[in-house]
């Protein structure tokens, strides 16, 4: 049997699970699984186990590798596991030895090495992403920021970043092997270059790769900070087509006094600034954003101001978190809320996210994009508004193609194809 991979979390999660796979098929590894866990919340562990338990039912005889930021995080955690068969470490899942060790039967049950001790992130070259249209490369890894609820400094290390050429090879390669579209990721990517020699930062990179590897049609950013955007970055966006108006936006929340308890480095109205400021620069860009509801202190009035902040930014995509106690963070002996009004609070903010797609899914209709396509008939605009395009385009995955945007359903906009 090939090697399975189960992934949680983030885009880069996504990303280091390939090359996981890689490395495990590499190895000889037949029957393996490997469970590539996220830590952001106490949940995403709970789902992390509960799939574990799972496929040890459906597959008793796989040997099961636990891996990812909750892993690294709480290594007791799966060890304690009979389940599993092996718990690494995030540098450990994209080591080739680890995976040879395991096919050798030379690698102790749990091997999570001090994730703060890793300097370097290592490009890994990848041929594909399976059935995937577009692929992910990882031009960044950990964090040097201490954010009050965040644990993924702990699960990832200090901030380091792939150089330049490397992310040019390897885009290169992806593109040679028919990916039409490459996301950027890390964990805080907007501080990419900042070990680098030279003055190198993200949007500097965003503009060699467009002139290096001018066959990429498309090229993406996936969450970012908006306080670190330099000035060549923004101005990428106004001036590189090819670079796609959409901005995933690390934001958490929309009052003041709660920014500064979760130690943020932004005020609410630098975020409002910012999406008028790109919007001026590049209108048809779509921003979407993080946010945390019913983080500790929080009252109704700062509540209402995180709802508000999603119309002052205008906001299309909300990815809602309630909070989370994390037992590393500070934020877990502050005062804490109920975990019914969390939970109600959360239930909210969500209903906010409806709405503000449903008004961009309106403002969409009759536009025409160039689509890519997908699965099924489905593709992502530039601005990653997802779209059925009616007619043979279910036959035409990794195209690209342009439709008119002619109606809508509940999460997403329905087209028609147009003469190329």
């Amino acid at each position: 049997m090939s090697v399975e991979v189960i992934t949680f979390g983030c885009r880069l999660n996504a990303y280091e699970s390939e090359v996981a796979r890689a490395y495990a098929e590499e190895a000889g590894l037949a029957d393996a699984v490997i469970v590539n866990t996220c830590g952001v919340t106490s949940e995403a562990v709970r789902q992390a186990r509960q799939s574990i338990r799972k496929m040890r039912r459906e597959r008793p005889f796989a040997k099961i590798i636990v891996t990812g930021c909750a892993a690294q995080i709480e290594p007791e955690t799966f060890a304690q596991m009979d389940e599993a068969d092996f718990v690494i470490g995030n540098a450990e899942k994209t080591a080739v030895q680890t995976f040879l060790s395991i096919a050798a039967g030379d690698l102790a049950r749990v091997k999570v090495n001090d994730i703060a001790s890793v300097r370097e992130t290592a490009p890994h070259m990848i041929s594909g992403f399976g059935s995937r249209t577009r692929a992910y490369v990882e031009v960044q890894n950990g964090c040097d920021h201490r954010c009050t609820f965040c644990v993924i400094p702990y699960g990832r290390g200090p901030s380091r970043s792939v150089p330049a050429g490397e992310v040019v090879r390897q885009i290169r390669a992806l593109v040679e092997e028919g990916y039409r579209e490459v996301v950027l990721t890390g964990v805080d990517l907007t501080s990419y270059g900042c070990d680098l020699p030279g003055g190198m930062k993200l949007g500097r990179l965003v503009r060699t790769i467009l002139r290096l590897v001018p066959e990429l049609p498309r090229l993406r950013l996936s969450s970012i900070d908006t306080i670190e955007a330099d000035q060549c970055l923004t101005d990428a966006f106004a001036e590189e087509e090819r670079l796609m108006p959409h901005l995933h936006l690390s934001l958490q929340s929309g009052d003041n006094l709660i920014l500064k308890r979760m130690k943020r480095r932004h005020a609410r109205q630098d975020a409002i600034e910012f999406c008028a400021a790109m919007r001026d620069l590049r209108p048809d860009i779509v921003f979407g954003a993080d946010l945390i509801a019913g983080f500790p202190t929080e009252d109704e009035a700062m509540f209402s101001n995180t709802l508000r902040l999603a119309d002052e930014c205008g906001l299309s995509f909300l990815h809602v978190f309630p909070f989370s106690a994390r037992s590393q963070t500070a934020a877990a002996r502050m005062p804490q809320l109920d975990r019914g009004l969390v939970k109600e609070r959360a239930a909210r903010l969500r209903h906010k996210g409806a709405e503000r797609l449903s008004l961009h899914l309106e403002a969409e209709q009759g536009k025409v994009f160039d689509v890519l396509m997908e699965r099924n008939g489905l593709g992502r605009t530039p601005g990653f508004t997802e779209i059925e395009v009616t007619g043979e385009s279910a036959q035409l995955r990794g195209s690209i193609l342009r439709a008119r945007a002619t109606s809508r359903g509940k999460r997403h906009l329905i087209g028609e194809r147009l003469p190329s």
